[in-house]
């Protein structure tokens, strides 16, 4: 009987203690099934831990941190950035929907089983999902800090009444492309949302084309020259372009351009012609008279190269040389010597011209910028071997031809002008 008793009591004791641990497991999963409607407690949207909230909370967390503004520093300046501002917006609905997906998507029973037994889930982290406008933030960073706080360089200025400039002064500017991608990141960033922009310094700027030409017209009123001035400039670097004519204080109309006598310039075209008519190599009598036509500046040699060019036409074979080339307002109508005929007479855009008058010579005539763009066709081949020329006389004239020519040029040696306004050892053609 006490067997029996005994064994009675062990029974019900058993199903007391799986009654309760029944009860404790329904009440356990209960919970767990409550807790698994929130967010898991290693649950992060955006850099954002929501452990433990609804998708509704959890999408105003995150509106509420990327709502804050961006603090900017800029020099001794600091700015605060609304991200609105700029069009920044979270895509909420897109990253919730990926974070229910991770909620939803483990195995429920394997989740329960950690539970009870409290083990930590691994970190589940959804990214970032947002849009910002980059025009907007680069309208923003040119209007309101480099419009305010930039310090640009000064070019140099030109100093009334001498030829000199006054020295221009370094600046400091905002990097924009750099303040992009730093403002970008902090604004998604949950927590590092303070920029420093450095500016970027900057060396005084050249003086400007624009000032150049009021020295020029300053200086050529104080002479009291009441001629015509024609000025072509070309920077080979940068190909920044001044051309402007100026007479007594007015400025005249440079297209087309205004005829000038050619004077010693026209053996430039002459020595392009030379060197496009003998397939750019010439023997060594025809070298000589090319050094002498240049260096010395002399006419005999400039006829007898033309006689080697062609007898009876050299002059107007050079006029037709330029004319290949767009020149139209280049020509030689006649040898140098004294008493020589003219072979033709030319009438260009620049000498029929009804509003100025230089009185050109009617054997030789170039403008400005005729002569400049030869130039400038010359150096361009000789630095690359391509452009205006070898197009133009494709086999007759190269590389080495160009090259030539510049160094024929640079013999030209008279110590005073350019010559002698530029530092020592200067090339100057």
């Amino acid at each position: 009987m006490k067997i029996r008793g005994s064994s009675l009591y062990l029974r019900w004791v058993s199903l007391f203690f799986i009654s309760i641990a029944s009860i404790l497991t329904v009440i356990t999963l209960v919970q767990y099934s409550r807790l698994r409607n929130d967010y898991p407690p290693q649950m992060v949207i955006a850099g954002v831990p929501v452990g433990g909230l609804d998708p509704q909370t959890a999408a105003q967390r995150l509106l509420q941190v990327y709502s804050l503004p961006v603090e900017i520093h800029y020099g001794d300046a600091i700015f605060q950035l609304d991200p609105n501002l700029i069009g920044f917006q979270l895509n909420v609905e897109s990253m919730l929907a990926a974070a229910d997906l991770q909620r939803t998507g483990a195995s429920f029973w394997g989740g329960f089983w950690d539970y009870l037994w409290n083990r930590k889930s691994a970190t589940a982290e959804v990214p970032l999902v947002e849009t910002f406008s980059e025009e907007r933030l680069r309208a923003y960073l040119t209007s309101e800090i480099a419009a305010r706080y930039d310090q640009p360089p000064i070019p140099a200025q030109p100093i009334p009444g001498s030829t000199e400039f006054q020295p221009g002064q370094p600046g400091q500017v905002i990097d924009v492309d750099r303040a992009v991608i730093l403002i970008g990141d902090a604004m998604r960033s949950p927590s590092q949302r303070v920029v420093q922009l450095a500016p970027v310094y900057t060396s005084a700027g050249r003086p400007s084309k624009q000032n150049l030409q009021l020295l020029l017209e300053e200086i050529i009123g104080q002479d009291n020259f009441d001629g015509i001035v024609g000025i072509y400039l070309l920077d080979l670097q940068t190909a920044e372009e001044l051309h402007f004519a100026y007479r007594a204080g007015e400025n005249l109309p440079v297209n087309p351009d205004i005829a000038f006598t050619a004077s010693s310039t026209i053996k430039i075209p002459i020595m392009v012609t030379a060197y496009q008519r003998f397939n750019g190599r010439l023997d060594d009598q025809t070298a000589t008279l090319m050094l002498d036509m240049i260096k010395k500046s002399e006419n005999p040699p400039a006829d007898a190269l033309m006689r080697v060019i062609d007898e009876a036409r050299g002059p107007l074979v050079v006029s037709e040389t330029m004319k290949a080339l767009g020149l139209q307002n280049t020509f030689l109508a006649g040898y140098f010597y004294d008493g020589a005929p003219i072979l033709q007479i030319f009438h260009t855009p620049a000498n029929t011209r009804t509003d100025v008058n230089t009185d050109s010579d009617i054997y030789s005539q170039t403008t400005p910028s005729d002569i400049g763009s030869l130039l400038e066709d010359i150096y361009q081949c000789s630095q690359t071997g391509g452009g205006t020329l070898v197009a133009a006389f494709p086999g007759q004239i190269d590389q080495n031809s160009c090259q030539q020519m510049i160094q024929y040029l640079v013999e030209d040696k008279i110590g005073v002008l350019i010559q002698s306004g530029v530092p020592e050892g200067t090339a100057v053609a």
